[in-house]
């Protein structure tokens, strides 16, 4: 495998780098993307191929379930990077169809040491999903309920930024905006959420 890697790199070079070589070496010294991109770890959900961003103009944080963890340094030094030094203007939590991790708020996962306690990050959305429909009982409510649930997370997770101080004082100044997107892997499309 790695060695396709290598020869798609190879690719890439021809066909992308050298083509665009100037735009490539600006981004040697620096970069200025104007949106942090909060996605999901998932290898069908590429944020720049899924957008059609160049190189530089996203700056990303992806994790399973694309969270926004209120108490992780690793999160909280993106989020201070991108707000306080890049000076993001946008961040975006985006959901996609699909999401396993929103799949395992179903599932006994207590053989896993790390990823309960990961989504459970994400289980207030499942909660009120559940409050507000029910019992799912046709596969269409099943369906239904799954979207919700995805929908929901979005919501959330938004909720999770504007506890961080910083985060909530750069939107009530205006200097940043929070965008909730939803890609759907079996059309393609990105939609507004929040």
């Amino acid at each position: 495998m790695i060695d396709s890697f290598i020869e798609g790199n190879k690719i890439f070079l021809e066909k992308d780098f050298e083509r665009k070589k100037e735009r490539y070496m600006q981004l040697t010294t620096s970069q200025h993307p104007t949106v942090l991109w909060i996605g999901c770890s998932d290898s069908r959900v590429n944020p720049e191929r899924i957008t059609h961003c160049r190189a530089g103009e996203l700056f990303t944080h992806r994790n399973i379930g694309n969270i926004v963890p209120t108490h992780d340094w690793n999160f909280a030094t993106v989020l201070e990077y991108a707000v306080n030094h890049l000076k993001v203007q946008d961040i975006v939590v985006c959901g996609h169809s699909d999401c396993g991790a929103l799949n395992a708020l179903d599932v006994d996962m207590s053989k896993d040491s790390y990823i309960p306690l990961w989504i459970n990050n994400a289980c207030e959305a499942q909660i009120r999903v559940d409050e507000r429909l029910g019992e799912a009982k046709t596969p269409e409510d099943k369906a239904l309920r799954k979207r919700e649930i995805e929908f929901e997370n979005i919501r959330l997770q938004l909720e999770h930024l504007r506890l961080y101080p910083l985060v909530a004082n750069a939107e009530n100044a205006g200097r940043v905006k929070l965008h909730g997107l939803f890609y759907n892997l079996e059309t393609g499309e990105l939609s507004k959420i929040a």
